[in-house]
């Protein structure tokens, strides 16, 4: 069954929350969960290197290591994205669990920005394997992109791409909000 998208403007930026495969979208840039050590690893890394070919691992041997809350820009080799952005964000139980995810948004933000970005799609950030709760998840990520977007940006699209009816229904509550 087809669930249609959930939009929203924000300032004069569209915000879509949508289902599918993040990795498939045709989009300027999206984000990536990346670990400290920029390994691509199992789950959408996998899909990355796999279907984005050896250039984007190349990319990242190459910047080596990223702090939590900090955010790097690569190709995004032959996926239909131009870029990922690989953000380094808190895992479950970590102190400061909040204030890293919102430090983290704002740096995926701004490589967007800074890349000249127009179409960004980020998935729940930290809520699969990093064990962050999918509520706190919705919660923190749209509030953060709503003021980020109430600013000035050249941002067109900010997309939210989730994989499950759980995530949507998430994010769809929080989508009402904005």
């Amino acid at each position: 069954m087809l669930i249609p998208p959930v939009e929203r403007t924000v300032n004069r930026t569209r915000v879509c929350l949508e289902r599918g495969d993040l990795t498939a979208l045709e989009v300027d840039a999206f984000v990536f969960y990346a670990r400290e050590d920029l390994a691509l690893g199992s789950g959408f890394g996998t899909a990355i290197q796999v279907r984005g070919g050896d250039s984007i691992k190349k990319e990242l041997e190459k910047i080596g290591r990223l702090g939590v809350g900090q955010a790097v820009v690569t190709g995004a080799g032959n996926l239909n994205a131009k870029s990922i952005i690989h953000a380094c964000g808190p895992k479950f139980q970590e102190p400061d669990t909040e204030r890293k995810l919102r430090a983290t948004m704002l740096a995926a933000l701004r490589a967007a920005e800074d890349k000249g970005a127009k179409t960004l799609a980020f998935p729940p950030i930290g809520a699969g394997f990093y064990g962050v709760p999918l509520a706190d998840c919705a919660r923190i990520m749209l509030d953060e992109i709503r003021t980020y977007l109430q600013g000035q940006t050249a941002l067109d699209e900010v997309i939210i791409c989730v994989m499950d009816q759980r995530e949507f229904d998430a994010f769809k509550e929080r989508m009402e909000a904005l």
